[in-house]
């Protein structure tokens, strides 16, 4: 369980990898576009589309091994589990927010997203 302040500090603490999940997920799909159109791509071949996916694979089980919930990828979707007014809640992060700052309770998904 994640309070708010925690959920945040995470988010501060592993934004590097976030940022270079980002990174390696535009990589690979521009060398997928350029491999289906062209046979050919300034990132590789075959072999750095697996490293690329190995990579981001590796990226997302460390953010889950921190018991944060990868709910989307492109964009990136995290959730974070705490409780609020003594309600079970996801703290909700998504790609392009500065900071934590949604919540949604767990049973009502994403579509219940509201301000902190």
């Amino acid at each position: 369980m994640f309070t708010l302040a925690q959920a945040r500090h995470m988010i501060a603490t592993l934004r590097p990898r976030i940022d270079e999940l980002i990174r390696l997920r535009a990589d690979l799909a521009e060398l997928r576009v350029d491999l289906a159109d062209r046979g050919t791509s300034p990132f590789g071949g075959l072999a750095e589309v697996k490293s690329l996916e190995a990579r981001i694979f590796g990226l997302l089980e460390e953010l889950t091994g921190h018991d944060i919930q990868v709910k989307g990828f492109a964009p990136v979707l995290l959730d974070f589990p705490g409780e609020r007014d003594g309600r079970p809640v996801l703290w909700c992060w998504l790609e392009g927010d500065d900071d934590v700052g949604w919540y949604h309770r767990v049973e009502c998904g994403f579509q219940g997203r509201r301000r902190v």
